[in-house]
This record gives C-alpha cells, sequence and structure tokens, in this order.
C-alpha cells in the first residue's frame, strides 16, 4: 500500500483493479525505481524496460472494451510517478497523447491499424504540439503548416519538446491546413524523409525523458495517414482534457514518494542523541506534506469520479492540474529541506523529485493558462488575451 494514503482512498478500487495496480506497483518499485537515478544521470532512456510495460499490458487499458475505471487510470500515473516520473511522462505521452489522439480522433480503421501494436508496445508513439515560439498560444498561433497535394500532405514547420521523438515510431503531428486554416493532425512515421529529431540537451528536470525538437521539411503523408477526425483544435483540446488530469495524478505521486523519502530518512537520522522525526519542527513538515498530499490525491479521486460519470469539464481537469502541481512543489522543498544537505545528492534521491516537479509544474498547460480556463468558468468572462 501507498505511504502516504492516509485516507485509503485506494479501497475505492474493485478487487479486479485493486489486482492491476499491485502489479504494476511491484513491476516499478522493483524493476524501474531502482535504476531511476542512474538513467536520469546520464540522460539516457532504459529501453529494456519497455518490455516490462508491454507484458502487464499498461497502453492497451483504456482502448480495451470493457475500460477500465478512470480511477485505476489514475492511480497508475501515480505509481509511474511514485517510482520515476520521467517514465511517468514516456508511459503518458504514449499511451495518453498518442494513443488518445488516434482513439479520440482516427478512424475506426485507423484505429485498428495503429492502436493495436502501440497497445503492445510493438510501436512507441509521440505528439508533437509545442512549437519554438508556440507553447499557450499555440491554438491561435501555429507555424507548422499541411498542404494537400493530390493524395498526400506536405508538412513543413518546427516543434519542440517533444517526449519519444527521438526514438518514436509514430508521431501525431499537429498542423495548420494553408486551404482552410483549421488545425489538422497527422500520423508521420519516424524514419519519414522530411521528419528529423534532434534530442534537447542539458536539462535539469526529467532528465530521462527524451524530448526532441522536430524539423518537418517537405515531409509527405498519405491521406490515410491523417487523423479522419480530426478538423479543428478543438479535437485536440479533447484529448489535453484527460492527460491534464494524469498530470495530476503523476503530481501526487511525486507528493507521496517525497513524503516517503522524508519520513523514511527522519526515522533514520539521529541528531541530538535521537531520531530528527521526535522534533516538533521535522513532525510539522511531515505533517504539511501529508496534508497537501491527501487534499489533492482527494480532488484526483473526484476527478476520476465525474470522468465516469462523462460530466467532467475542461475547468476540472484544469484546477486539479493547476492546484496539484503548486502542491506538489511545496512538498518536494519542503522533503529536501528535511534532508537538508544530503536532500542534493541522488543518493537520497529527493534531488530527483525537486528537479522533476519543476517540469510537471510547466507542461500540460502552466498554472497561469489553467487558471484562466477555471477562472473563465466560474464567472463568465475571458480573461484570455
Amino acid at each position: 500500500m501507498l505511504t502516504g494514503d492516509f485516507y485509503r482512498f485506494e479501497d475505492l478500487l474493485p478487487g479486479d483493479e485493486r489486482e492491476i495496480l499491485a502489479r504494476t506497483r511491484e513491476f516499478l518499485r522493483a524493476e524501474v525505481a531502482p535504476v531511476a537515478n542512474h538513467h536520469w544521470n546520464r540522460a539516457e532512456f532504459p529501453h529494456h524496460l519497455i518490455g516490462g510495460f508491454a507484458e502487464l499490458g499498461l497502453a492497451a487499458l483504456p482502448y480495451r472494451d470493457p475500460a477500465p475505471s478512470s480511477l485505476l487510470s489514475g492511480f497508475l500515473a501515480l505509481e509511474m510517478a511514485h517510482a520515476d516520473p520521467s517514465m511517468a511522462t514516456f508511459f503518458g505521452v504514449h499511451a495518453g497523447l498518442a494513443m488518445g489522439s488516434i482513439a479520440a480522433c482516427g478512424s475506426p480503421e485507423q484505429q485498428e491499424r495503429w492502436l493495436p501494436a502501440m497497445g503492445q508496445m510493438e510501436q512507441i508513439g509521440a505528439f508533437a504540439l509545442t512549437e519554438p515560439e508556440g507553447g499557450s498560444d499555440v491554438s491561435q498561433g501555429m507555424r507548422t503548416t499541411a498542404r494537400r497535394d493530390g493524395d498526400t500532405w506536405v508538412l513543413n514547420g518546427a516543434k519542440r519538446w517533444i517526449g519519444n521523438g527521438t526514438f518514436a515510431d509514430l508521431i501525431v503531428v499537429w498542423a495548420r491546413d494553408e486551404a482552410d486554416n483549421k488545425v489538422k493532425g497527422f500520423v508521420v512515421r519516424g524514419d519519414n524523409p522530411g521528419y528529423a529529431a534532434t534530442k534537447i540537451e542539458n536539462k535539469i528536470a526529467l532528465r530521462t525523458v527524451q524530448n526532441a525538437d522536430i524539423r518537418l521539411t517537405d515531409c509527405r503523408v498519405p491521406e490515410a495517414d491523417r487523423l479522419q477526425n480530426a478538423t479543428s483544435f478543438r479535437d485536440t483540446a479533447v484529448v489535453l482534457r484527460r492527460t491534464r488530469s494524469g498530470v495530476a495524478w503523476q503530481s501526487v505521486g511525486v507528493m507521496l514518494a517525497a513524503y516517503d523519502i522524508a519520513l523514511d530518512y527522519a526515522r533514520k537520522r539521529e541528531q541530538f542523541g535521537k531520531p530528527i522525526a521526535g522534533f516538533q519542527l521535522v513532525q510539522d513538515l511531515l505533517v504539511r506534506m501529508l496534508g497537501n498530499a491527501t487534499a489533492s490525491l482527494g480532488m484526483c479521486v473526484r476527478l476520476a469520479q465525474l470522468q465516469d460519470d462523462g460530466t467532467y469539464r475542461d475547468e476540472h481537469s484544469a484546477l486539479a492540474k493547476a492546484w496539484c502541481t503548486s502542491r506538489m512543489r511545496e512538498v518536494a522543498g519542503w522533503a529536501r529541506e528535511l534532508l537538508a544537505g544530503n536532500g542534493i545528492v541522488l543518493d537520497y534521491d529527493i534531488g530527483r523529485f525537486v528537479a522533476d516537479s519543476e517540469a510537471l509544474y510547466s507542461y500540460e498547460g502552466t498554472r497561469e493558462i489553467n487558471t484562466l480556463v477555471v477562472g473563465r468558468a466560474i464567472t463568465g468572462h475571458s480573461a484570455f488575451v
């Protein structure tokens, strides 16, 4: 069980889903967590772990019939981030953004053509939306273009911060149609002429994730590989709404990992002749961490219930992402504070979570942008530029 699941939210899962979560937790803690620092420090991706994820069948879970509960999907994202936020991000890009785009915007034929292999992780996906000059405003300022030429499309432009971009087999690229100025989606193969990916170096967060700068130069894509049901940026937003919820769950995973590290350290570290867990100020830090994590987990659990009811909206995901990631930064910082000097070396793990929390705080919509989404919903007035 999760040490920090103080109110036992996990008990809300039915028995079969708890078994899936238990198997996943065992794999993550036995195979992923022990090597996380090694690969993070070297900015290398542990390709050998993909087989373990595939054996668990996690990528295909959300797309099977019947689909598992959103609560299980959330707890799986939490557990991945608890072990390694980089691997949680890798998986979220593949199974959430890339597969989710095909599931939401692809035709039945396209879904059948791509999703089974991606579900078995025989083909890895990426999602190319953000651009070098376009982040929060990419819906209106997208510069990557698509031009119809007979039975093919010609793509030109650049994308940035594309997770899995250096080794993905299938990349969902969003581009603006020159003819009607609407955003459309295309599945580009990693070996497609005109597609070039360059690894982004010198990151201080999520170093294991292979983020790429992508250049599309007269990249030809068959009409058959255009996502047939993606006709505007609103279709992209449908995918982002759900993956934004996943980032909220990931941030809870980081909080609970930081809490676990700090609690274990406090019990073992002695000062003035006794464990520091017995000092009032240390207990205050631990309880503040637990409070943030518990409140955030409760928000995510309710969000999952709204998802399964079909009643959740953009503002629900936006509030969870903005709130939980903000609390995550506090918890990671407090845990680092409790470890004092030992908190800045990888040997004690917490330094990696402190750094990675900065990336989770920023991607899938900044706190400011998500705040404006919620603000518009509660006031009825848009404060976007």
